[in-house]
């Protein structure tokens, strides 16, 4: 879509989701735009980074911020880098959807409500509204947590079935400025192809691991190669100590056959064509003589 032919009151804007860990807002951003952009999981806080996701309509363009959830109960360097990400993304936004859980509402949620700045249009959105068994107190629920804050609007939504997206689309809609679109009519992400296959590996690691698992392990793609449709992904999951690699492993490599497979899934789903994968597991230090690799083919 180019700018000569924008329609009249076409709407164009950035929207920030932001929330505690673990409400839902990479699967919310991931539902709107219709691909998985942001990798999910149990864990709290596995997203790290600040993930655009656009969706392009015929008279509007949502270009989603998902955020690290905000950090309340440790004071360390990443927590702080995440927090800081999470409060400069709020002031640079033209919406705010403010997500919590269904029936649950807790300091860490207050502690989020406060940051939001008042010279913003914020929504509030109720993820998970599904899983409430009384639907009565839903309502009541609702009324409670609007009164704490200006909302433009209020919307329960379940963000894994797709209930009232469509609803909350619209009352974004309402709120963004008028403005000629900023991506290209088919783009779902600012974010490279390379740095999404990190990001479904790293989803695969903490899915498959859990909580054993520091946050310390990262993910680095070391040869990003594409021949025609096809895509070679070489990619090292780094951990600090060999016990971190033993359970990455697993029992014969099964547990890395099955992290391989599935981020090789996830990719060819996303890329729109086959993958090969190699995966291996370095120890931070000594990485030369201490990694064991496992190839994920595109074509099993």
């Amino acid at each position: 879509m180019t700018e000569s032919v924008v329609p009249p009151d076409f709407r164009c804007g950035y929207i920030a989701i932001v929330g505690r860990p673990n409400v839902g807002k990479s699967t919310l951003m991931n539902a709107l735009i219709g691909a998985k952009v942001s990798i999910t999981s149990r864990k709290a806080q596995t997203t790290r980074h600040r993930i655009t996701g656009i969706q392009t309509t015929a008279d509007a363009q949502f270009v989603y911020v998902d955020t690290p959830g905000f950090q309340t109960r440790h004071s360390n360097a990443l927590n702080k880098t995440l927090n800081r990400t999470v409060t400069n993304t709020l002031t640079a936004s033209d919406v705010i959807l403010y997500v919590i859980e269904a029936g649950t509402f807790g300091p860490a949620d207050q502690q989020v409500l406060d940051l939001i700045p008042g010279n913003v249009p914020c929504i509030l959105v109720i993820n998970k509204s599904d899983r409430m068994m009384d639907k009565a107190k839903l309502l009541p629920f609702a009324q409670k947590i609007a009164a704490k804050h200006d909302f433009s609007a209020v919307v329960p939504v379940s963000a894994e079935k797709g209930f009232q997206l469509d609803n909350l689309q619209g009352e974004i809609r309402k709120r963004m400025p008028e403005n000629a679109p900023v991506f290209g009519e088919d783009d779902i992400t600012d974010r490279s192809e390379k740095f999404l296959a990190a990001e479904i590996v790293r989803e695969k690691v903490f899915r498959f691991v859990g909580d054993e698992l520091p946050y310390t392990s990262t993910v680095l793609i070391e040869k990003f190669e594409q021949e025609g449709n096809l895509r070679r992904v070489f990619a090292a999951i780094l951990v600090e100590r060999d016990m971190h690699k033993a359970m990455l492993i697993g029992q014969k490599g099964a547990r890395l056959k099955d992290i391989s497979t599935q981020a090789r899934l996830d990719m060819e789903k996303l890329f729109g064509g086959p993958v090969y994968l190699e995966v291996w597991v370095k120890v931070k230090s000594g990485w030369a003589d201490n990694e064991l690799g496992l190839r994920a083919y595109g074509y099993e």
